[in-house]
């Protein structure tokens, strides 16, 4: 089970934390992604961060903006994000899946319920 949370009404330029706390097991041999979906739109990838945290991997729009990590001890995963604009406002859901490239393809073994993140311009 994933839960998010850190999500809220910003403005533009300001930066977010989301968290997400994982009760699954083996959870340090999960990768972790971040995806986001705004109305009327499909859900997209953003982020992700692999199994012990050494790499990562963006979509190209957050990249250098956003960061994502990984806390093995504390069964956490966070986005970190700067800089944000309108066109970031969106539900971001968690996801955790043991293989990588499923993962940054989209399908996931593990999701949260979302936490929504609102860009005021």
């Amino acid at each position: 089970r994933l839960v998010e949370s850190g999500g809220g009404l910003v403005q533009a330029g300001d930066s977010l934390r989301l968290s997400c706390a994982a009760s699954i097991s083996f959870f340090t041999s999960y990768n972790m992604g971040w995806f986001r979906q705004a109305p009327g739109k499909e859900r997209e990838f953003v982020a992700a961060v692999d199994w012990n945290g050494h790499n990562d991997y963006y979509e190209p729009s957050v990249k250098g903006r956003f960061f994502a990590s990984k806390d093995n001890v504390n069964y956490m995963a966070y986005l970190q994000m700067n800089s944000l604009k309108p066109e970031d406002a969106a539900i971001y859901y968690c996801a955790a899946e043991s293989n990588w490239g499923r993962l940054v393809a989209g399908p996931a073994e593990y999701w949260g319920q979302g936490t929504q993140v609102t860009v005021s311009s």
